[in-house]
């Protein structure tokens, strides 16, 4: 996506399919090039952004 996005006002979503007990989810925010995707558990290790087209190609992928 070129370069790193501001997160500053990210408002990240964990999916409904989540337990309330963290275990092993992964959390997404919309921005505005994008998607970004990090570790419920460690939020602060790393964040990968992808383009909408990446984006609807992984959940494609997943469903399959």
């Amino acid at each position: 996506m070129g370069s790193s996005p501001d997160l500053t006002r990210a408002q990240w979503r964990r999916s409904s399919y989540s337990g309330s007990s963290g275990g092993e989810c992964v959390e997404v925010a919309t921005l505005t090039q994008g998607i970004a995707i990090r570790d419920s558990k460690n939020p602060a290790h790393g964040i990968l952004t992808l383009t909408p087209e990446a984006w609807a190609a992984l959940v494609a992928y997943v469903r399959r």
